[in-house]
């Protein structure tokens, strides 16, 4: 009876039982509805509405009022519980140790909560709904779970066919299903329970040919579960080998060093002289010293040829501004204007705003080739280079490289473990961490020869596209899988649409 193995872990194989479970329920159902007729659920349970609290009496102690917002993944949460005074009236609405619930309007029209013990009195609010059984010598205990979490299908599908999700407890009543007897009940109960917990044993439970179906789609659902885990894995993977060769890249262990290379403090001299002459020229601003390198700021040792300077050591450095808002004459011109929002490490948005060349007086030009990246909120240190002028916002610090340093060497630099956890660890906010210009200026920049940086970043296109490559890979991998689960499930049912759609009752 036990399904075949397959390596992976229990919750990983109680993901696929749940993933699946509306389906075996519908197997289940087959079987059923050829020995017991479909009968409305009213005959057998009542579904119990709960009582409409007024908020405007909610009180800081009290009795509980169980709303739907108080129960998440089938347990009540008393948390952010509101209380109500105790009056007898009240207590046709309270809720008892196992009974289930189910929300009955709204986004999670269909959850279900189970009251577990230890509680205490609670009521039951509005919209939310107690299934109530009849004769309770009609079922055995534990399949009544099994009963709601086949009405807990039925009711979404119902309740989401209007505007706003909604359903009566007199549309849950009306619902048909077949009532088995208890001893299959039973039988049905320990099938369902031992698939979930992995504890099948080598016999039947309840019908040989249903439960083979049942553990056909199990180890599909495994398996292909398998490959969709193990994508998440080399995703993951890929993005640390990613994060790997931009750490290598700048400690200088990606690529050989040809000693014929001019030295990096020569072409930090030659920027040097170049930003004195544009300041004189008025082409760009003086901006404040940047101090040189102490020692014990120094992270790692450098390879021959290369050498710690600041970041803004190596061009123009400069934050975005926003022109005045309420000037219409600034906005939607030629000239993009970039915000966080429009920086991914696919490349830049240069459509969703611009400015006038009245507005970019008011603003700042960020040249082509420059350096983007976030210096404010969660998204700090996300970045990419410009491929063509533009403007940004004061959310965004930018670096034009100087003496031929490119914005993609430089995107690749400061994307590296190294440069971004220095971002962050310079961060500073209560509310929001952010780092301004000076600090990120000032961040210790490990800078090799000009000819090696090309040949890093030719070195890095290239690893960089086999890792896309592999990642395109991965993608349809995992779709294919899906693909194939959906068309296996699917195939179970095609052939008996009129049984699959009444309501499965385990």
């Amino acid at each position: 009876m036990k399904g075949k193995q397959i390596t992976i872990g229990e919750n990983l194989k109680q993901k696929v039982f749940y993933n699946n479970l509306s389906i075996y329920l519908k197997l289940i159902n087959n079987y059923l509805s050829k020995k017991f007729n479909p009968e409305k659920l009213e005959k057998h349970i009542k579904i119990l509405g709960g009582y409409a609290f007024r908020s405007s009496q909610y009180q800081k102690e009290g009795i509980p009022i169980i709303r739907i917002s108080d129960f998440q993944n089938e347990k009540i949460d008393l948390s952010s519980a509101k209380y109500y005074e105790e009056k007898p009236e009240y207590d046709r609405y309270q809720l008892f140790e196992g009974d289930i619930i189910l929300a009955m309007t709204g986004g999670t029209i269909g959850k279900l909560g189970i009251v577990q013990k230890g509680l205490g009195k609670l009521y039951l609010n509005q919209r939310v709904g107690k299934f109530q059984i009849l004769k309770s010598e009609e079922f055995f205990d534990r399949y009544i779970y099994w009963l709601a979490r086949g009405i807990q299908e039925r009711v979404k599908d119902i309740g989401y066919g209007g505007a706003q999700p909604n359903i009566s407890g007199k549309q849950i009543e009306e619902m048909e299903f077949p009532i088995p007897n208890k001893s299959i009940q039973k039988r049905i109960v320990d099938f369902l329970e031992c698939l979930k917990d992995n504890c099948l044993k080598d016999s039947e439970y309840f019908d040989k040919k249903t439960e083979k179906e049942i553990l056909r789609l199990q180890e599909i659902g495994e398996s292909l579960f398998y490959v969709l885990e193990n994508s998440q894995n080399d995703k993951s993977l890929l993005t640390k080998l990613k994060q790997s060769i931009l750490q290598e890249a700048v400690q200088g262990k990606l690529i050989p060093q040809d000693l014929k290379d001019e030295p990096a403090k020569e072409l930090l001299k030659k920027i040097k002289k170049e930003k004195e002459k544009l300041i004189k020229e008025g082409k760009i601003k003086k901006g404040k010293e940047l101090p040189a390198i102490e020692e014990d700021e120094i992270p790692y040792e450098l390879p021959e040829g290369w050498v710690w300077c600041r970041l803004g050591d190596l061009g123009e450095t400069q934050t975005g501004t926003t022109p005045s808002t309420n000037n219409s004459n600034y906005f939607n011109g030629n000239i993009p204007f970039i915000k966080p929002a429009d920086i991914s490490k696919n490349g830049i948005n240069y459509f969703n705003e611009s400015l006038t060349e009245e507005g970019l007086n008011h603003g700042r030009l960020i040249p082509k080739d420059s350096l983007m990246m976030v210096c404010i909120g969660g998204s700090t240190g996300k970045s990419f280079f410009t491929d063509r002028d533009c403007s940004c916002n004061q959310q965004i610090n930018t670096l034009k490289g100087s003496m031929g340093i490119t914005g993609k060497f430089l995107f690749y630099f400061t994307s590296s473990t190294y440069f971004q956890d220095s971002v962050w660890n310079l961060s500073t906010g209560s509310a929001t961490n952010i780092i301004n210009k000076q600090k990120w200026a000032s961040i210790p920049f490990p800078l090799p020869p000009l000819p090696e940086q090309k040949r890093i970043v030719a070195k890095v296109d290239e690893l960089m596209k086999s890792c896309d490559e592999l990642e395109e890979q991965v993608k349809k991998n995992k779709k294919s899988s899906e693909l194939l689960m959906s068309a296996v499930l699917r195939e179970s049912f095609e052939d008996d649409t009129k049984i699959s759609n009444i309501l499965i009752p385990v």
